[in-house]
């Protein structure tokens, strides 16, 4: 029970140290602020500094930051947003940059590097050992939002020759520089990857025995320019904590370790659920951090395209004026007919996105994909139509044949938006679309064009109007 407890405590004692800063800062106390935050450990503090400038301004943000001590600043600097990172930096003193920016773990240094203005990095960059510069440009080059901007080349590297008593050595003098060392990764003199070592292996081998008969010497591997999602996929499927990233040589030229794709796979999960929303990619920044007027830009192309599709909607209904005059009860069931054929369709293409997703379907098991959604409409289908034929013919009192239109209407339409739901995300895929972008909002317009079309269809072969 008490363990039940431990967050909604947390959240209160969170949210009343809060509104105690807040209070202080109306009064100016900010070093009785500063004690206040340092209650709290690194990541608590930073959402605090976040709530702070929501509520007052980047200003006082600031000079709470700048107030803690420098190795909890650190810290605290890196559970922020790239864009508090960037603001802050805008903000404090050459020194201080310098500081941080040498503590902090050098992807995370890249992240910033990258954001500032081209003026701030050479200002940086002219005071960096040349060493560390040209290493810092060589990953500034590298392809946004592939591997080489995610990894890290702080890693332990070893010798096939080395003797376990060496490695051990080895990782005791530079373990501490090293973004993991839970992973040795072995090359040989030209710097190729010829295999990787757990620590473990390590730690309960005898000291005598060579690093060559513990490695596995096919590791598995991602290349410089592969898509970040490719390379959570990767994560996902071996469950490592670390990844080799290695040149079109083989050779090592950094890691990526799973604290990193865990947010790409944040990003990457955020960015399909706005895109299945009908909302183009606002990943970088939080909701409430984002001008209405960025939410404005993000929302209305969508939605002004939709408003396009529906044209093509309200055209195929005046062609079909005539039949809806004659038989005014069709009118009655087509908001039940489109509203199903969406939903049959949302929920197909939400399955096979998701397939995709986790590796479970390639473009290769598209046959089997659409055959077995046949298979799942013709039945739904049948199943949904039998409860409304006695609907419309028992409840409605309207004449069985409207009855058999309305129903052989529902079989049709749930199966081919089904077809068309799992159809759409994996040719998306095939011709380099997200697949994301075939569900929600363009799967309904989609279907209730073929729901209207059917029904129609059906009401003239049925009803002869």
């Amino acid at each position: 029970m008490e363990n039940l407890n431990m967050v909604p405590d947390m959240d209160q004692a969170y949210d009343e140290s809060l509104e105690k800063i807040f209070e202080l800062l109306e009064e100016k106390k900010y070093f009785h602020c500063r004690d206040e935050l340092l209650k709290h450990n690194e990541v608590e503090i930073a959402e605090m500094l976040v709530d702070i400038r929501r509520e007052f301004d980047l200003q006082r943000m600031v000079v709470l930051f700048r107030a803690l001590p420098k190795d909890i600043s650190v810290d605290v600097f890196a559970e922020l947003s790239i864009d508090d990172q960037v603001d802050i930096i805008n903000i404090i003193t050459d020194p201080e940059i310098r500081y941080i920016l040498d503590e902090l773990d050098f992807d995370d240094m890249i992240d910033v590097l990258e954001e500032l203005p081209s003026n701030i990095v050479d200002k940086i960059l002219d005071k960096t050992p040349k060493s560390e510069r040209k290493l810092i440009n060589t990953f500034l080059k590298y392809k946004e939002d592939s591997a080489g901007a995610l990894m890290t080349p702080e890693y332990i590297n070893l010798r096939k020759d080395d003797t376990v008593g060496e490695a051990l050595a080895h990782i005791r003098d530079v373990g501490l520089d090293s973004e993991t060392i839970y992973t040795c990764y072995v090359l040989d003199r030209g710097r190729k990857l010829i295999g990787v070592v757990s620590l473990k292996s390590l730690v309960i081998a005898p000291d005598n025995v060579k690093v060559s008969e513990l490695m596995h010497d096919d590791p598995v591997v991602a290349h410089v320019d592969d898509d970040q999602e490719e390379v959570s996929e990767l994560f996902t499927r071996y469950g490592y904590l670390a990844i080799p990233v290695v040149d079109n040589e083989f050779r090592l030229v950094g890691i990526v370790t799973v604290d990193d794709i865990l947010e790409v796979i944040e990003e990457e999960t955020t960015e399909d659920i706005e895109r299945m929303g009908g909302v183009i990619d606002m990943t970088d920044k939080e909701y409430l951090d984002r001008s209405v007027w960025q939410h404005v830009k993000a929302r209305l192309p969508w939605l002004f395209l939709l408003m396009c599709s529906y044209f093509v909607t309200g055209g195929i209904l005046a062609t079909f004026e005539d039949a809806m005059s004659a038989v005014i009860a069709l009118v009655i069931y087509m908001p039940m007919l489109m509203g199903t054929g969406g939903n049959s369709g949302s929920q197909s293409s939400t399955l096979v996105i998701r397939g995709m997703a986790t590796g479970e379907l390639e473009l290769g098991d598209f046959i089997k994909v659409m055959w077995k959604e046949i298979r799942v409409g013709v039945i739904v289908g049948i199943c949904l139509s039998v409860l409304n034929y006695f609907r419309i013919v028992y409840l409605d009192k309207n004449s069985p044949m409207v009855a058999i239109t309305v129903c052989v209407s529902m079989i049709l339409i749930v199966i081919i938006a089904k077809l068309i739901g799992s159809m759409l995300p994996m040719l998306a895929k095939r011709i380099g679309i997200d697949p994301a972008l075939m569900a929600g909002p363009m799967m309904a317009s989609i279907t209730d064009m073929i729901s209207l079309c059917t029904y129609f269809l059906m009401a003239g072969l049925f009803l002869h109007i």
